[in-house]
């Protein structure tokens, strides 16, 4: 008997008849809606999320299997920390805390997709994972937290496999996040402040040096594009007629 199998990359619990699923799933003869069901059921708990899905088909048969990956690690640190996107500048702005108990749940969600061999190594790769997206680990820099992670500090943790927060740490680590949002505006303000000064006092000056005196201010680059788009500079001496 001959198998075809079908892959896409679906929402969590949302998959659809509409494409990629619907025009893949059409010539192979199968019950697309009971395929949708069965996807849509077994994503159901990654709502908010893109995640791989294979179906294999026997083409005789019609008789269908629905496995299902893991989201990438980014993605579940996101649904964990309840935010939508990382920091654009994860070394000064930190977006949300994770707990080490989410840290664990998510290594052992990604067991089979991580290169770790331990659940140790695996907790590492994940706070690797939110360095990268500027997301603090019980409370400090997750670099930090690799750091506690090697002298021990949660072998227990994690040797238990604990996954679960109690609702009073859930609340505490939202107030976190609001705070830390808080910071970044206000850190923010304070650069466009400085930077629309530095800008107003080199008035009349080439918008490359202007620039360059401001990137020595440490305005982050996002903000001097903000304030000063990309414009060509006509040459010195002006034009020749």
């Amino acid at each position: 008997m001959a198998n075809q199998t079908v892959e896409a990359l679906v929402e969590g619990g949302k998959a659809s008849a509409a494409p990629p699923l619907g025009p893949a799933l059409g010539p192979m003869g199968v019950n697309i809606g009971q395929v949708i069901a069965e996807i849509n059921r077994k994503t159901a708990s990654f709502q908010g999320m893109q995640v791989p899905i294979k179906v294999n088909i026997d083409t005789a048969t019609k008789a269908f299997t629905v496995s299902v990956g893991t989201p990438p690690t980014s993605q579940l640190i996101k649904k964990e920390a309840g935010i939508e996107k990382g920091s654009s500048n994860p070394l000064t702005d930190k977006v949300a805390e994770l707990k080490i108990e989410q840290i664990i749940k998510i290594a052992k969600m990604k067991e089979d997709g991580l290169t770790g061999k331990t659940l140790k190594e695996r907790v590492k790769e994940v706070i690797g994972t939110c360095n990268s997206m500027g997301v603090l680990v019980e409370e400090v820099p997750a670099k930090d937290a690799i750091k506690l992670v090697n002298s021990g500090n949660f072998d227990q943790e994690i040797k238990e496999e604990k996954t679960e927060l109690s609702l009073e740490e859930r609340k505490l680590l939202e107030t976190e996040k609001k705070k830390l949002a808080e910071d970044i505006e206000k850190r923010r303000s304070e650069y466009e402040t400085k930077a629309k000064q530095i800008i107003a006092e080199m008035t009349g000056k080439p918008s490359s040096t202007i620039r360059a005196r401001l990137r020595e201010t440490k305005i982050p680059e996002k903000i001097i594009s903000e304030l000063m788009p990309e414009t060509k500079e006509a040459p010195a001496g002006g034009a020749k007629k």
